[in-house]
C-alpha cells in the first residue's frame, strides 16, 4: 500500500499587490486571508484593491487596500 504524500508547506514570498492570484493567502495580526477577487488599482493607479475572505470564518469577506508600490506578504502553494 502506498504511503500518502505529505503536504508540502506553503512558501513565503513577497509580491506587489497587482500581483496578487487567487488563491493567495496573506496574513494580518487578526487572521489568515485567502483571494477570492483580482486586483483592481484607483487613484490612477496608486491604491490597489483586492477582495478577500477569512479562513477562520469562513464567509467573512473584506476589501483589502495598499499602497502599489509595498510588498505584500502571501503564501503561495
Amino acid at each position: 500500500m502506498a504511503k500518502p504524500r505529505p503536504e508540502k508547506p506553503r512558501a513565503e514570498i513577497r509580491v506587489l499587490p497587482m500581483e496578487l492570484q487567487l488563491g493567495d493567502r496573506p496574513a494580518d495580526e487578526r487572521s489568515e486571508w485567502q483571494v477570492i477577487g483580482r486586483p483592481y488599482s484607483t487613484a490612477c493607479g496608486k491604491t490597489v484593491h483586492v477582495r478577500v475572505e477569512s479562513l477562520k470564518q469562513p464567509g467573512v469577506t473584506d476589501i483589502r487596500t495598499w499602497g502599489a508600490y509595498e510588498r505584500v506578504a502571501v503564501k503561495r502553494g
